[in-house]
């Protein structure tokens, strides 16, 4: 396999498999300017191909801040839907190679998307990063903070959102975690996040839907939780700006 940089609009690096070439898209869109240099988040799904709930509700949110810009005001959103081109194609958790992509970050992977995603991550110094996924095992959406106070305040009214749309899961044990209202503070190793030596840390929400759930259902609450979560750390940070 070899890997290569792409610095073109749409595309974040290319690789092959099987003679095949492949590409992690990269899609980006720039809210109006909010008089403040610009929040840059980094919008991902697709890390397990067998999850299609995830870059759905991106390009269905792209697609209503086409419509709505406005609450995009003040973000540089950079949006990576398939980062596991391989597994989405094959419909299977795992890349071609046969690897748990979310077990593989900072870790000295060999995976090409993986490499791909770590550069991105380096050069772009996100403010935040969104992870979308889906759970086989899950009762309800549900998502994870890393014990972070800052990204509990962001995920909260995003579980809340999501709540129009499917139950939240209220389970005491979630995905092998403790778990309350939904909300996880621990988490597995090597997953999508950001460069370790990043300082100041940017934030980083993980939120699953139940991969039982009617498709749409599970695009409706994403979308509303990626609104919810931009709506609270917009206020978030205008409130800092203020003390």
């Amino acid at each position: 396999m070899s890997t290569d940089a792409g610095d073109a609009e749409g595309c974040a690096g290319t690789f092959t498999n099987g003679g095949r070439s492949y590409a992690v898209a990269r899609l980006r869109f720039q809210g109006a300017d909010a008089g403040r240099e610009p929040l840059r988040i980094g919008l991902f799904s697709g890390v397990h191909g067998d999850e299609p709930s995830g870059p759905a509700a991106l390009q269905r949110f792209l697609e209503s801040l086409g419509r709505d810009p406005g609450r995009a005001a003040g973000y540089d959103l950079w949006v990576y839907p398939w980062v596991n081109p391989t597994g989405c194609e094959r419909g299977t958790r795992e890349n071609a190679s046969g690897k748990d992509l979310n077990r593989e970050f900072w870790r000295d992977s060999q995976e090409p998307e993986v490499r791909i995603l770590e550069a991105e991550l380096s050069r772009r110094r996100f403010h935040g990063l969104i992870t979308l996924h889906a759970d086989d095992t899950c009762e309800g959406h549900y998502g994870y903070t890393h014990g972070r106070p800052v990204e509990d305040s962001l995920l909260r009214p995003a579980l809340e959102a999501a709540e129009r749309a499917l139950p939240r899961d209220g389970r005491p044990v979630i995905d092998g975690f403790s778990a309350k209202e939904g909300v996880i503070t621990d988490c597995f190793t090597g997953i999508l996040s950001p460069p370790p030596r990043q300082e100041p840390q940017p934030f980083n929400i993980i939120f699953e839907t139940p991969a039982s759930a009617p498709l749409e259902l599970q695009v409706q609450a994403h979308v509303a939780a990626l609104d919810a979560i931009l709506a609270a750390y917009r206020s978030h940070v205008s409130y800092a700006e203020g003390l």
